[in-house]
């Protein structure tokens, strides 16, 4: 009996260890999330490298929900740090998919909302988003802080920079940088020194700014 026990055990666990028959998908996020950490940091050769491979294993099914939304996610960053993006990746593909709430974050993040979107959107950025639609910024910052992803707070707060003052702008500053993200530092640090009426401020942002581009 023990040794019947011992071979079912050993059974289950090889059955465990089988790879998962989307494992394809998983594969596209987790090189996405690398994606995403490298783009921020400014690694842009190896981003470019993760960003490919995000997009080759999700095209290895036909549901196509996987790719729109690696499509989105590289055009929601390349917002985040004022990189001009139409997201034209995803508007090619959305016609086939038919997903409201995909189409609900497009338009969230090209600043095209409606009210309609919001319920589709995702918990985390409801709020933020009925704030925006509502043009109540101070309280679409405040539900910004308290998302856990760090991307999505970046992305977000690009999404109402107009609308930021110093204050706040330092509030992302700190974030990016408590993760290293060179290349959200950056540019937070430009929007910084664009708006600030400080002399001696100014100055002091236009050195930073100078030594984090320089070539090591």
């Amino acid at each position: 009996m023990r040794v019947f026990l011992i071979i079912v055990a050993m059974l289950m666990s090889a059955c465990s260890l089988k790879t998962p028959p989307n494992n394809f998908q998983y594969k596209s996020v987790n090189a996405f999330s690398s994606y995403t950490s490298n783009f921020l940091s400014g690694d842009d050769l190896v981003a470019k490298n993760d960003i490919s491979r995000a997009i080759k294993h999700a095209k290895r099914g036909a549901d196509l929900n996987t790719l729109a939304r690696i499509y989105l996610g590289e055009c929601s960053l390349n917002i985040s740090v004022a990189i001009d993006d139409k997201c034209s990746k995803y508007i090619n593909i959305k016609n086939i998919i038919n997903d409201n709430s995909l189409d609900a974050y497009y338009n969230l993040i090209t600043q095209n909302l409606k009210h309609k979107d919001i319920t589709y959107l995702p918990k985390k950025y409801k709020k933020f988003a009925f704030y925006v639609y509502k043009n109540q910024y101070n309280k679409a910052f405040k539900e910004i802080q308290s998302m856990q992803d760090i991307s999505s707070q970046l992305v977000s707060s690009a999404l109402i920079k107009e609308s930021l003052d110093e204050k706040e702008i330092l509030i992302i500053i700190d974030i990016a940088s408590f993760y290293g993200y060179k290349k959200s530092v950056l540019f937070w640090l430009k929007t910084l020194q664009n708006i600030s009426i400080d002399e001696t401020t100014k100055e002091n942002i236009a050195k930073k700014i100078s030594i984090l581009e320089a070539n090591e």
